[in-house]
């Protein structure tokens, strides 16, 4: 059973006290805003990072999802990738084709991945043309504040230092506001050099979900959720996802949400 929530940026928190309640709750969100974007738009646009998401994610490919998801209409995007082979251990393309995209019946046409032949800087602009001529031609939709494009869901992870996607704390790319799609060649965390959706894209998207699992994250999740809390931002890049248009829910499990006075609630 989830114990729900405001926090002060108008997101919804949802709290599970366990990982089988969280995944079947995220699996549920998600096969409704595919069935709200298919009769919609005729299309459902989902960026996915990596790790444990992918496990969560899994129950989709279970009955009913599987056969009451209109895969076909599904495009799928990376939020963030390392720039390495699509067959090494570290790539999230391979994570999520093994744990998830191999179960379930996506056209292969329509999941967009990096070019793994590039320079990451290469890989990057590549990328980010081939997301514009999606959105010139609506199958991403586009932000009627921004000409970002418009993702129906992207779905991150929160990281213990308070990173999602590939944007880490104090790093310069949280400052980049024209790209779409730009790189690192940094990162604090091996693999060094990866590709990462910018802040303004995460914030023009219609949803975008957070996830958080453990007490390790407890600590970011309470500076990321508390806005009445002074915190430099930059130090915590999760509280930078502020959805202009669009909604942001938080799962997570009770050690996440144990600084928080509603994980009480459950």
């Amino acid at each position: 059973m989830a114990a729900s929530g405001n926090a002060e940026n108008n997101s919804e928190l949802r709290i599970f006290g366990g990982l089988d309640d969280l995944a079947t709750d995220l699996a549920e969100y998600i096969a409704q805003l595919s069935e709200d974007s298919v009769k919609e738009r005729g299309f459902f646009t989902i960026a996915l990072t990596g790790g444990s998401l992918i496990y969560l994610i899994r129950k989709l490919s279970e009955a009913p999802y599987n056969k009451t998801v209109d895969w076909a209409k599904w495009y799928v995007f990376w939020a963030d990738e390392r720039a390495v082979a699509k067959n090494h251990v570290a790539s999230n393309y391979k994570l999520t084709k093994d744990g998830f995209l191999s179960k379930v019946s996506i056209l292969n046409s329509h999941i967009y991945s990096i070019n793994d032949n590039l320079t990451v800087e290469e890989a990057a602009r590549e990328y980010e043309f081939a997301i514009r001529q999606l959105v010139r031609m609506r199958t991403i939709d586009v932000s009627e504040h921004n000409d970002c494009p418009k993702f129906d869901l992207i779905l991150l992870e929160l990281g213990s230092d308070g990173h999602i996607a590939s944007l880490f704390p104090h790093h310069k790319t949280l400052e980049h506001k024209e790209d779409w799609v730009t790189y690192i060649t940094d990162s604090p965390e091996s693999p060094p050099e990866r590709i990462t959706f910018s802040i303004p894209v995460i914030n023009s998207a219609s949803n975008v979900a957070i996830v958080a699992i453990g007490t390790e994250k407890a600590m970011a999740v309470q500076f990321a959720v508390d806005l009445n809390t002074s915190f430099d931002a930059f130090k915590l890049p999760a509280r930078l996802v502020n959805p202009t248009e669009g909604k942001l829910v938080w799962f997570m499990d009770k050690p996440a949400a144990s600084f928080l006075d509603s994980a009480d609630e459950s």
